[in-house]
């Protein structure tokens, strides 16, 4: 296997998933756990720099578990990058949510406008920055219901032969996809 050293973080909306938004639900809690054992298991192998995606829901959670995780002395190597979509992209979010956000942008390491362009479009290359500048990639989604951003993001990782680790938000379960094991056997 070859060394990974950046790690793409994309997810769907919680729109999709089970809990919605509500984050004090047990799934989403369970959900937040797999994405820090699975950062942590990456970190481990080598990976210290995260590419988080600054939308709502999977990109700002695992932004924050991030933030906390650099702060312990074991992952001080840990390097965040926020890729926003387009600029005005949290303009109606709520006031929470957009303190979230700030402080996100504020305590990471590197902060990238993905897109000049707004809407769809600008989702989608800020989605294909963050798998151009990387080695492997954590999907969050329901493989009951893939949308077009994670079909596409599937599509551009496998043409890098990228490792894909995919966690279920329904089930909690991480599966490599495709790629390159996460461990060498």
């Amino acid at each position: 296997m070859s060394k990974l050293y950046s790690c793409a973080v994309i997810g769907q909306r919680p729109t999709r998933f089970k809990f919605k938004y509500q984050e004090y639900m047990t799934s989403c809690k369970r959900l937040k756990k797999r994405l820090h054992d699975t950062f942590a298991a990456l970190y481990q192998s080598g990976v210290r720099r995260f590419y988080v995606g600054g939308a709502l829901g999977v990109d700002l959670w695992a932004g924050e578990i991030l933030l906390e995780m650099r702060r312990r002395e074991e992952y001080s190597e840990l390097e965040i990058v926020l890729v926003c979509p387009f600029p005005g992209h949290d303009e109606r979010w709520d006031p929470k949510s957009q303190e979230r956000l700030r402080h996100l942008k504020e305590n990471c390491d590197e902060f990238v406008m993905g897109s000049k362009v707004v809407g769809a479009q600008g989702y989608r290359e800020r989605t294909a920055y963050m798998i151009k500048n990387t080695d492997c990639m954590v999907a969050v989604y329901d493989e009951l219901q893939v949308d077009a951003g994670i079909k596409s993001a599937q599509r551009l990782a496998k043409e890098r032969k990228m490792t894909v680790i995919q966690i279920c938000p329904r089930t909690g379960k991480v599966n490599p996809r495709f790629g390159n094991e996460l461990h060498d056997s």
